[in-house]
């Protein structure tokens, strides 16, 4: 960390979601951003100038090298991810890695092992545990405000169209809904309910071989059940809710980055909780970063509100709904994951 305390990021990628958290980051006034990577040196130096980053390199292992970063945020495609975040990790610098983690739970777990292996602070960043609302949710879920949890609904699709030569068509760079937007709802009810048993799912697929929208039942021994959907051909109402034996809980609309929720229980009024406005606007990528920072003054290898174990359980699913639905992205091998859950009838 740098003399006064700050702790220094690095920055691994220019694009969207790269730009959207270092705009948050630099507002942070215990963190720095000390330099930025990029395949190139135009988008590198381009990304620097527009937030004063005094570094800019144009390939990934000179960010990884840097000894004076003391975590990197790695934002690239997911299909880069082990390649992106192994780099860092190998060169000891901490991470934290967009989500989703990556392809498949192997790069997953490779992941997670170099880090331990190296006593690096490793975190997905999925900003939705981060989210003060959402913990609030889990928290009263865990403390019984709705009894035993029942069932769970999350949804995240888009209008599109999205065309063939996008990203998020292309099987090449881990396209279709289920990696880019389903990872929410299936985080969703891994946050309230943990791995599930067993995984049903349907998909329609694109020509190229990638999911245009999934639908996916997931099923606990406990008896409860969650259904996720997520869509890259239809805009949906990003909603959420998880019902109890004694009530439900309601997110209106963009439950991954919720701002309210409301609470319902027999014979009573409903009660709605809201985001303390000192929290800042809903969007903000801020709460990841507060933790990461957090768990680095701590000494902390992992955050518990985004533990490793429930990110590789996360993956776990993933690669679940994946075979199911018949989804496969080159170069992937037999060796995906050893735990797919149910074998489909």
């Amino acid at each position: 960390m740098s003399n006064d305390g700050r702790v220094r990021w690095g920055i691994l990628a220019t694009g969207g979601i790269a730009a959207a958290f270092t705009a948050d980051l630099v507002d942070l006034p215990d963190a720095e951003v000390v330099a930025v990577a990029s395949r190139t040196e135009d988008s590198a130096n381009a990304f620097a100038e527009r937030f004063g980053i005094p570094r800019a390199y144009g390939d990934w292992r000179a960010l990884a090298e840097d000894t004076d970063v003391d975590v990197v945020y790695v934002a690239t495609p997911h299909s880069a991810h082990r390649t992106a975040a192994g780099m860092c990790l190998e060169a000891g610098r901490n991470v934290l890695c967009e989500k989703p983690f990556t392809l498949n739970v192997r790069e997953a777990e490779e992941l997670v092992a170099l880090a331990r292996e190296r006593g690096r602070f490793l975190m997905e960043a999925m900003w939705t545990y981060c989210n003060p609302v959402v913990r609030r949710l889990a928290a009263m879920v865990r403390d019984g405000a709705i009894g035993e949890v029942r069932t769970v609904h999350a949804d995240f699709g888009i209008l599109g169209p999205v065309a063939p030569s996008h990203r998020l068509r292309d099987p090449g760079q881990g396209g279709g809904a289920l990696l880019d937007l389903g990872v929410y709802p299936v985080s969703f009810a891994h946050l309230l309910l943990g791995e599930p048993s067993d995984v049903t799912a349907k998909a329609v697929l694109s020509k190229e071989g990638v999911d245009l929208q999934t639908g996916a039942l997931l099923s606990w021994e406990s008896g409860a059940l969650a259904s996720v959907h997520c869509s890259i051909v239809g805009g949906t109402a990003t909603t959420a809710s998880v019902t109890g034996s004694e009530g439900r809980i309601d997110i209106p609309d963009g439950f991954f980055f919720a701002d309210r929720f409301v609470l319902h229980r027999v014979g009573r009024e409903p009660e709605t909780f809201a985001a303390d406005p000192a929290d800042g606007p809903r969007n903000s990528l801020r709460h990841e970063a507060r933790e990461v920072m957090r768990a680095l003054r701590a000494g902390e290898t992992e955050s518990p509100l985004v533990p490793l174990d429930g990110t590789l359980a996360v993956m776990r699913t993933l690669d679940a709904i994946r075979d199911r639905i018949g989804v496969r992205y080159p170069g992937e091998d037999d060796r995906r994951g050893d735990a797919l859950l149910t074998t489909p009838a």
